[in-house]
């Protein structure tokens, strides 16, 4: 279980086929430093198994249904990926419950700066829009987001600086 707050931006490194999959290395700061193998972790808001660590590089493994559902399939090496431990029971709560389960993907419709904030536009798949409410959480790249605006399968988010600036929102384009 995770909560939404991004804790640290890894980059992709090496990405290796297996058998039914792929194996990713990721390079991260803070959040390497305690990790072990069979932790859970969200990867842009999918919840992986840790394979393996060595110093500030971690091991995730992703499965065929995995890469079908996400868009882990279409990372590179060098590609920033959000990156979140999972929750702790003794800890705050500052985000929503995103249980790393990913039920589709959207597209970037627009990433706009406002003054000192910025805009995202996602397009939903219509398996989504019964679920997305105005006012309600949504995770995108993991990220617990507020819905800002609806109209019809576009969702409006409000993105504060400091999200836009540690997390890979920053480096999103239209048609993503």
């Amino acid at each position: 279980m995770f909560t939404g707050i991004i804790e640290d931006l890894g980059s992709v490194g090496t990405i290796r086929p297996i058998d039914g999959g792929i194996r990713f290395e990721i390079s991260a700061g803070e959040v390497s430093g305690d990790l072990k193998i069979g932790d859970s972790i969200s990867v842009n808001g999918v919840c992986l198994t840790v394979v393996q660590t060595a110093g500030p590089v971690f091991t995730v493994e992703a499965v065929g249904e995995t890469l079908e559902k996400t868009t882990l399939g279409t990372l590179e090496a060098g590609a920033r990926v959000n990156l979140e431990r999972a929750m702790a029971g003794n800890g705050r709560f500052g985000g929503h419950f995103v249980q790393g389960h990913v039920n589709a993907t959207a597209s970037v419709t627009q990433w706009l700066r406002r003054g000192e904030n910025y805009y995202l536009e996602i397009e939903l798949p219509p398996v989504l829009l019964p679920y997305v409410i105005l006012e309600g959480s949504i995770a995108i790249e993991g990220i617990s987001l507020t819905v800002a605006a609806l109209n019809g399968r576009r969702a409006g988010i409000n993105i504060i600086p400091h999200t836009a600036k540690v997390t890979n929102l920053q480096y999103k384009q239209p048609g993503e």
